[in-house]
């Protein structure tokens, strides 16, 4: 089976019902992508296909059409996507379990909807569980990114 992961093609002899998460993970070595409820209710395991945030611990990777796209492709080699850089900023990490999920589900917002409201970014989030309790950083940090990503 082919599959383009941040931009590189892989080939993988996996069954087309194991979840996207655990080729990800366990054959592809991409460990950015976490493994927190399995059942597509914490956000952990977000990554996009063709820009759509996605649960990967429910996606079967023989229903894979488009490019994945995980924490670790988002930004460039050069750069960090203005989502990253607004983490950072804001010091939203506390334990960083949620975070690759977290700022999965933002980009992906935020490729949408440039000038999100609190309630876009609220019903945006909701998926994404944070057991640190960080939310009110994470909605200034999608501002931040937001207003970054406006201004380019």
């Amino acid at each position: 089976m082919r599959l383009t992961v941040d931009g590189k093609i892989h080939e993988v002899d996996v069954e087309p019902d194991m979840p996207l998460l655990w080729v990800l993970r366990d054959e592809l070595g991409i460990t950015g992508v976490k493994y927190g409820c399995g059942i597509a209710q914490c956000g952990a395991c977000t990554v996009h296909i063709d820009g759509v945030a996605t649960r990967s611990c429910q996606q079967w990777v023989g229903d894979v059409e488009g490019e994945v796209t995980t924490i670790n492709g988002l930004g460039n080699p050069d750069a960090l996507h203005a989502v990253q850089a607004a983490w950072i900023e804001h010091q939203v990490a506390q334990c960083g379990y949620c975070q690759s999920g977290q700022i999965m589900s933002a980009a992906a917002l935020l490729a949408e909807n440039p000038n999100p409201s609190d309630e876009d970014i609220d019903d945006a989030m909701s998926g994404n569980l944070c057991r640190c309790g960080t939310y009110p950083r994470i909605r200034e940090a999608v501002k931040t990114a937001a207003r970054t990503i406006r201004s380019v």
